[in-house]
């Protein structure tokens, strides 16, 4: 599922020109309509998490899934613009529900230290294949029929998981307590709202740079609101006893790190596609079916290296796979900065280069930096965990490549984006260390 949500992410990005002429709409228009779906799965995942500790990943996997679906459902058949975002930001809640609870759901379905490693990796392989499978499907079924059908992937999907629910996944716990026993955490709503508005109003903020100066107040507005609202959400943290997020979870050296790795990860994939979706298209004069077939050898790498990372971890450790993956990213990138973007150059020798080892490291930093992120998280957080987890895959992204865009150019960002996977991987090289058993602890 978590590789859908990705998809799902992405799926309206080729095709955005041709909704955009079926409904007479403006670039802001266009820019919204793309980012809405992030915008809600990022601001609510916090909250989506420390739901699923206190109700269970079960309840809230369906929840989330009903919500998935039905928006999935309607959004290919509404009339108009204004119900097609309302519909994308609907998808964006039930994702917020899903991913967490899917993810506490794998400490149940596998116990053991070494089994919830290996799960974890092909987890973080997933989400950058998801990415992957929407850039390129959707410009082929946009060619092929139309946009509309793009939200039959996810709706099949999550269809069939809500009706493979209740036989495959382990029954929710009783809902009453033994005296002494664990009690959930309590909601921590006002940090909830304060997250989820912070959040989604500075992404807002992040998403106008693309059409807008930073200096503009259509930008500055909602990013200096969004920054007072999660200056309030730190300051309501410190004071409650059962916080939405707990500041000592962030501490850790190699959780932090492996968060750090994830956001950048899906930033450099990101960046990848959209500048080259662009330069291949304006550039190059390519159609969207030839520009998504350019980005197959992307994909069959991300494939490879996928299947190649869970044992590679196995054999010599989640900080080395990790450093190793984020150096191969980083390489891919500056050959991309240097060679992708030369038009005199022929598509085999200046750009596949960098579209085969960008996804072969992106796929081994996910996989290992997934297992580092989630390292020593009690049974009680794997909520929080999964909605912090995939809150740094969803900000990175709108964040990140927000500031790396600002760089001047194309390749100018480019080579940022590679500088930053670089030091990255020299951090993991230092303190990542050999990869531990499991989670023992807070």
């Amino acid at each position: 599922m978590q590789a859908v949500l990705i998809f799902t992410l992405a799926a309206l990005a080729v095709p955005l020109p041709d909704i955009g002429a079926e409904y007479g709409l403006l670039r802001a228009d266009l820019i919204l309509l793309n980012a809405a779906y992030g915008l809600t799965f990022a601001g609510l995942l916090l909250f989506g998490g420390r739901l699923v500790d206190r109700f269970g990943g079960r309840r809230i996997l369906t929840a989330g899934l009903a919500v998935f679906a039905a928006a999935s459902l309607l959004a290919p058949l509404v009339p108009g613009y204004p119900a097609l975002l309302t519909a994308r930001f609907a998808q964006g809640t039930g994702a917020a529900l899903i991913a967490p609870a899917a993810m506490a759901l794998l400490r149940a379905l596998f116990p053991a230290p070494l089994a919830y490693a290996r799960a974890m990796a092909t987890w973080g392989g997933l989400s950058v294949l998801g990415a992957t499978a929407g850039n390129l499907l959707s410009g082929v079924i946009s060619a092929l029929a139309s946009w509309r059908w793009t939200f039959a992937v996810p709706l099949l999907v999550a269809a069939a998981a809500l009706a493979l629910a209740p036989r495959l996944l382990p029954a929710p716990p009783p809902r009453t307590r033994a005296p002494g026993a664990y009690a959930p955490p309590a909601l921590d709503l006002p940090g909830a709202v304060l997250a989820t508005a912070g959040i989604t109003v500075a992404s807002y903020g992040l998403v106008l740079t693309d059409a807008r100066p930073w200096s503009s107040a259509a930008v500055l507005v909602p990013l200096l609101f969004g920054a007072a609202l999660l200056a309030a959400f730190v300051l309501v943290e410190l004071r409650v006893r059962d916080p939405l997020l707990p500041p000592r979870f962030l501490l850790r050296p190699r959780r932090a790190l492996g968060l750090t790795a994830i956001a950048l990860t899906a930033t450099s994939t990101a960046i990848a596609f959209l500048l080259f979706s662009l330069h291949l298209q304006e550039a190059r004069g390519w159609s969207p079916l030839e520009t998504s077939a350019a980005f197959v050898p992307f994909g069959a790498a991300l494939l490879l290296a996928g299947g190649a990372a869970r044992p590679l971890i196995a054999r010599h450790g989640t900080g080395p796979v990790t450093a190793a993956g984020l150096g191969t990213g980083a390489a891919g990138l500056l050959l991309l900065a240097a060679t992708g973007l030369d038009t005199g150059l022929p598509y085999a020798l200046g750009l596949l280069p960098g579209l085969v080892l960008l996804p072969a490291g992106a796929a081994a930093s996910f996989a290992g930096a997934a297992v580092l992120a989630m390292e020593d998280v009690p049974g009680r957080q794997t909520g929080l965990a999964g909605g912090v987890l995939n809150t740094a895959m969803e900000l990175g992204p709108t964040v990140v490549l927000a500031v790396l865009l600002t760089f001047g150019g194309d390749a100018a960002s480019l080579t940022a984006a590679g500088a930053s996977l670089a030091a990255v991987a020299a951090g993991v090289a230092v303190l990542g260390g050999p990869a531990r058993s499991g989670p023992s602890g807070g």
